[in-house]
């Protein structure tokens, strides 16, 4: 679906990359949004959420060469949005059912790419 759309992206590193691909199959395998499953769901989002505020906020800043202070300053908001989004999340997640859970690991397949060769 979102490659009939324009979109932007964000890298991570191949560690998290493999780390979310895992942790899909586990959990689709399992098929039950069981406590356990909710955990690692919420901590797999909060990390992909994790690596995407770092490259959409603080790396712009960096290629910038902006002053540390500068960039601990974007540190901090980026942490109260990075909290934020963590209350919600895991509100949300406790509420998942496993419908909803194969829905959201569609998602996280959906959004995950291996590099392209140059």
């Amino acid at each position: 679906m979102l490659k009939q759309h324009s979109h932007i992206v964000a890298p991570i590193s191949d560690e998290l990359r493999t780390r979310a691909l895992y942790t899909v199959e586990e959990l689709r395998e399992r098929g039950k949004a069981d406590k356990e499953a909710v955990d690692k769901l919420y901590n797999l989002i909060v990390e992909l959420t994790d690596a995407g505020l770092d490259f959409f906020f603080l790396e712009p800043l960096r290629r910038l060469r902006a002053s540390n202070m500068m960039l601990g300053m974007a540190r901090v908001g980026i942490s109260s949005m990075l909290k934020g989004s963590k209350i919600v999340v895991h509100k949300v997640l406790k509420k998942l059912d496993d419908r909803s859970l194969a829905s959201i690991l569609d998602f996280i397949e959906e959004i995950i790419h291996q590099p392209e060769d140059v």
